[in-house]
């Protein structure tokens, strides 16, 4: 506008010019001169006029811009209303990403920054700034803001810590450089105070409080040391005057060799544990030195406070379970002493039972102490720790597997020793036969039964076997009805049977431990081709002296037919005799 007013008042002064030379030309100069000179600031004038309309045309476009420009302004600013407003209703629902240091929020960040997230670009300045605060020397304003055509970036250096963009003034209602000063004095203060904790200074002082309680540990070992052995000659002393031997009854159960091994050992358990509390002390508080192991002066504690910690509260909490459990024992423990006391009282006969038998008391006794002990376990296993556990189940179901599979004769066992126990085919102190074994019953359980045979051996045999063997009473068979002892002998068919039978009656009768009353008797059991067979039958009631009276009767009859010149023989002696005396003592023969 300014260049428009200036060229009109130019054009206007030249046409005063132009006139006034004009009027001098006239008067002074000739017309073609004149006209000459007219025709110069003719075109002047018009050079003037095109130049005029060429600002007009400038002027023209310049206001269309300014119009342009204005509109553009108002719409900016509007759009900047729209957005204003838009961030502050977004910024009640988007929490955005925190630049957390050490467990400190230092600022958030909600934008974008081209294709990076607020939380990849919260992530890579925790990382610098922490990077930055570890460094062993640090100049105390090492941060400035340094500003871009779109972003202002907070520098260390040459290194970018953190941009801040238009959004993210924003977003904090700041203008973008205000921000970014703002961040940039937070980052400052929490890099100081990172280099305070990791600094060449504070590395220095560590080191020296380290040595320090190197030192001091190192001397607290010497002297604990050197106490305990010094002490251990006094403590020797005191067990040598004091010390006695422990009996319990007539079993010296500790004498003083074994109390002074066991003092000696506790005496150095102690000193050991001594050791230990100093160094659960010195260590932890020596990496609490240095903040790089001070997390793993935390980690060696838990460690070793933890599980106590939780062996303390399992406890506190099993509490109630274990008195219930403890209730439950003292009920069954009392109900089992109720049903001994009445097994007792059976077995001594001093309470009886038609139809139940003294020796089935204890047998009794036992099967019921098993079913209620099967009972208690059922009642106190789910009450147990980490009973409902899986490895807990696990390792039951295995233990039962194990059980079953393995106690398959055990089981077979038990029971036939209680079916005997209830079938009573024999009692301890009985004369019995099972297979080839004959003797007396020393032991009976619900297992093995021990039987001490003829030449003093001591058998035993399993319960399921004697359950499949045929089992022989010589001692029910002689109280109730006495046992019959039996032998043979082959005498010739030339001499009578009534003699015969009188002499093997007159030996029973004389053998000790044979009854007269049943009286014996003789049978004739064979007549084969060269002699006849006899078998004296007498009766006796002490079957545990049975191998003596066969002995005795046996030894009789010998005597009675030597001393009636009466032969025992048999078919060999008969067919092979050819002048062959009598096979009798010399002593008998007539």
């Amino acid at each position: 506008m300014k260049n428009i007013i200036q060229l009109g008042f130019l054009a206007f002064f030249l046409l005063i010019a132009s006139a006034r030379l004009s009027a001098q030309v006239s008067t002074d100069t000739t017309s073609n001169v004149q006209d000459s000179i007219i025709n110069s600031l003719n075109s002047q004038l018009q050079d003037l006029s095109s130049q005029l309309q060429d600002m007009n045309m400038q002027n023209i476009m310049l206001q269309e811009e300014l119009q342009r420009t204005g509109h553009k302004i108002m719409m900016d600013s509007i759009s900047l209303a729209n957005r204003m407003h838009l961030i502050d209703s977004l910024r009640a629902l988007t929490p955005g990403a925190p630049l957390v240091v050490d467990g400190d929020t230092l600022l958030r960040l909600y934008a974008r920054r081209g294709g990076i997230t607020p939380e990849s670009r919260v992530e890579t300045a925790s990382e610098k700034i922490t990077y930055l605060g570890h460094r062993l020397t640090l100049r105390a304003d090492s941060l400035y803001v340094f500003e871009g055509d779109y972003t202002s970036d907070i520098m260390a250096a040459n290194e970018v810590i953190l941009s801040i963009t238009d959004i993210d003034g924003l977003w904090a209602g700041k203008p973008r450089a205000k921000l970014a000063a703002d961040y940039t004095q937070i980052i400052q203060a929490k890099v100081n105070e990172i280099h305070e904790e990791y600094g060449l200074h504070r590395k220095l002082q560590g080191l020296l409080f380290a040595i320090i309680i190197i030192i001091a540990q190192i001397f607290l070992l010497i002297l604990t040391n050197r106490l305990f052995r010094r002490w251990k000659q006094h403590v020797m002393r005191y067990m040598v005057r004091r010390l006695k031997p422990i009996v319990l009854k007539d079993y010296e159960f500790l004498n003083v060799h074994r109390q002074g091994i066991i003092v000696m050992t506790l005496y150095k358990i102690m000193r050991y544990f001594i050791i230990l509390l100093q160094l659960f002390i010195s260590i932890p508080l020596l990496f609490s030195i240095f903040p790089e192991t001070e997390t793993l002066t935390f980690t060696i504690l838990g460690y070793i406070w933890d599980p106590f910690k939780d062996i303390l509260l399992s406890i506190v909490n099993y509490v109630p379970k274990l008195c219930q459990i403890i209730v439950i024992w003292f009920c069954f423990h009392y109900l089992l002493r109720l049903i001994r006391y009445f097994a007792d009282e059976i077995e001594q006969e001093h309470l009886k039972i038609n139809g139940f038998y003294p020796d089935w008391a204890k047998p009794s006794y036992y099967i019921l102490r098993v079913l209620l002990i099967s009972l208690m376990v059922v009642m106190i296993w789910p009450l147990l720790p980490s009973s409902d556990s899986q490895v807990f189940q696990g390792v039951s179901v295995f233990i039962g597997i194990v059980v079953s599979l393995g106690s398959t004769a055990i089981i077979g066992n038990l029971m036939a020793g209680l079916v005997m126990t209830y079938m009573r085919p024999f009692h301890i102190g009985d004369y019995i036969k099972v297979g080839d074994t004959v003797g007396e019953v020393i032991e009976k359980t619900v297992f093995v039964t021990r039987i001490r045979t003829r030449k003093n051996e001591v058998v035993t045999i399993q319960n399921s076997s004697l359950m499949g063997s045929q089992t022989s009473n010589f001692t029910v068979a002689a109280r109730n009805f006495g046992i019959i002892v039996h032998t043979k002998v082959t005498i010739g068919y030339d001499v009578p049977w009534q003699k015969i039978k009188e002499i093997m009656e007159s030996a029973a009768l004389a053998t000790p431990g044979v009854k007269h009353k049943p009286h014996p008797f003789m049978m004739i059991t064979a007549l084969d081709d060269f002699y006849v067979e006899y078998e004296i039958n007498a009766y006796t009631d002490d079957a545990v002296k049975l191998p003596a009276v066969y002995s005795a009767l046996h030894a009789n009859l010998l005597k009675r037919f030597f001393e009636e010149s009466v032969e025992i023989m048999s078919p060999h002696i008969f067919a092979r005799r050819d002048g062959i005396d009598t096979q009798m003592p010399e002593e008998f023969k007539s």
